[in-house]
């Protein structure tokens, strides 16, 4: 292993060979760090170039009395990854929404309470005689008509209208009292 105060002072004599070491030693750890900040692998290049010339530019900044060269070089990559990822994120962030905008489609909330409402109409559904049930579902989830509905269940049109009503009625009263209409 090499001696990290050696390196040192090799770099701040501008030994080019020990940045080569250095280098040798130490980019596949630093090139890895910042590419799992980053997430980005040109991005990572950068950080990895930028930390091997501040170390050619500033060797006497390590100090080996503090820790070692790797983990120094670590930090650095580390810290300058995120560093890019804050300015990439500045750039990158979305523009705040306008009220024109905002109003495009629907937002969680809206969301969340249609599917409240989907589940409670399927619990109102389930609880309909078969009958019922049966007939709204002939109308409304199949789009058939009053006199289509009462031709596939062999039934006059009146009943079919009747029954449509009923429960229609019906869903009304298990939606109101789980707090849908008042």
């Amino acid at each position: 292993m090499r001696d990290d105060g050696e390196l040192r002072l090799r770099l701040a004599a501008g030994d080019e060979h020990a940045l080569g070491e250095v280098y040798n030693l130490h980019s596949a750890l630093v090139y890895g760090v910042a590419k799992r900040v980053t997430a980005d692998a040109e991005a990572a290049w950068d950080v990895t170039q930028e930390v091997f010339v501040g170390l050619w530019e500033r060797p006497l900044a390590f100090d080996p009395g503090r820790g070692s060269l790797r983990t120094w070089l670590v930090t650095l990559a580390h810290r300058r990854a995120v560093d890019w990822v804050r300015k990439e994120s500045r750039h990158r962030r979305p523009p705040p929404v306008t009220e024109r905008e905002g109003d495009a489609g629907p937002g969680v909330e809206e969301n969340v309470l249609a599917g409240e409402l989907a589940r409670s109409v399927k619990r109102a559904m389930d609880g309909l005689p078969d009958t019922l049930r049966h007939t709204i579902e002939l109308a409304y989830y199949r789009g058939l008509t009053y006199r289509e509905v009462a031709d596939a269940l062999s039934i006059p049109e009146g009943t079919a209208k009747s029954r449509i009503r009923n429960a229609l009625a019906r869903l009304g009263q298990g939606l109101e009292k789980e707090g849908f209409f008042s």
